[in-house]
């Protein structure tokens, strides 16, 4: 199977070669080729190149548009700190809608208009052409949580819920309308997978996320689906107490971080394709190979047939080669020896 391949079949749960790869490379893949951070997230010639890299060295079914949270708010007119060779970053205490009447006059920005969007657009289509199918092309847009945490501030946010429900609503509804946008111009470019990017769900119980989130989560994945794209949910951070509803939303992939235990993420999400969950620090990047092959093992045991290999966030900067390249052995070994003896749910490997 191609790469590409692989991953369809798995999202149309039909059989695959090997285990799927599928970890989310950033500030990892800029490393690859040398570049500052700062030049990765800011001209997409530099973020296709590494991802093209990166892909080829440790065989990654997929390559990303995905660099940082900030593309939208930016093209709407928030303040963002750039840096050299560090992510950029909002200041909560200059939020774009730290005055939250400034919603009703907000318009959505042009995907095409020439700004941070537009650029990941470009990368986008730079990666269609590059990989000619060999690869599938993974778009990234902001989640309705987080993508209102960055434009509001993530602690008045939170205050919101209670304070006043009606804005929040008024405003998960301007953001899943920006996304649906944005992502249309990403699969116009070449995108076939969007995924999407709420770490903000993780910081907020199940009553909110069900009254709140879930309704936007549930409009926006629905949304992507009605245009032909599959799907993928990240929400890194401990997200158990919301497992169940996270398997109800539809989407193709459901990222796992490593505070959630695999056992019980496929208890939750029994006919969910999992991807994760090797902890992020812990074991990918401080680990040894030994270490990172023996948490994979146990994360696809647990997980059973409808899992991908990732971490449980980004892998960092500095993770060993060595590393990563358990990860892919563990791929490719999986097609040779086949799945581990499955697990009963709870039971330890």
């Amino acid at each position: 199977m191609r790469n590409r391949e692989r991953v369809l079949a798995m999202l149309d749960h039909r059989p695959v070669d090997r285990v799927p790869l599928m970890p989310i490379t950033m500030m990892f893949a800029a490393d690859q080729i040398g570049v500052k951070y700062g030049a990765y997230v800011l001209d997409y010639r530099h973020l296709a190149e590494a991802q093209l890299v990166t892909a080829e060295r440790f065989d990654l079914e997929q390559v990303s548009c995905i660099s940082d949270p900030t593309r939208e708010a930016a093209d709407m007119g928030a303040q963002v700190r750039f840096f050299e060779d560090q992510p950029p970053a909002f200041d909560e205490a200059d939020a774009l809608l730290k005055d939250k009447s400034l919603l009703a006059h907000l318009k959505i920005p042009d995907p095409l208009g020439g700004g941070r969007m537009h650029d990941r657009i470009k990368a986008a289509a730079l990666l269609k052409e590059k990989t000619a199918g060999e690869r599938i092309v993974e778009g990234w847009i902001e989640g309705p949580c987080g993508q209102a945490a960055n434009l509001r501030g993530i602690n008045r946010l939170m205050l919101d819920f209670t304070d006043d429900p009606v804005f929040v609503r008024d405003l998960l509804d301007f953001i899943v309308e920006m996304e649906l946008r944005f992502a249309k111009a990403q699969m116009e470019a070449g995108v076939e997978l969007m995924g999407v990017g709420d770490p903000a769900s993780s910081l907020i119980g199940p009553v909110i996320f069900k009254e709140f989130i879930f309704p936007a989560q549930k409009k926006l994945v629905d949304g992507l689906k009605a245009l032909g794209l599959r799907t993928r949910s990240h929400m890194c951070g401990n997200t158990r107490k919301i497992l169940k509803a996270r398997g109800e939303l539809g989407y193709d992939i459901t990222d796992v971080d490593a505070m959630v235990a695999m056992a019980d993420a496929r208890l939750q999400m029994p006919d969910q394709v999992i991807l994760g969950n090797v902890a992020t620090v812990e074991v990918l990047r401080n680990g040894s190979a030994e270490d990172v092959s023996a948490a994979v093992r146990k994360c696809h045991a647990d997980a059973g047939d409808l899992y991908i290999i990732g971490a449980g966030c980004e892998v960092p900067r500095d993770t060993p080669v060595a590393n990563m390249s358990a990860l892919l052995e563990y791929s490719r070994s999986s097609q040779r020896s086949g799945q581990p003896e499955r697990q009963e749910i709870g039971q330890s490997v």
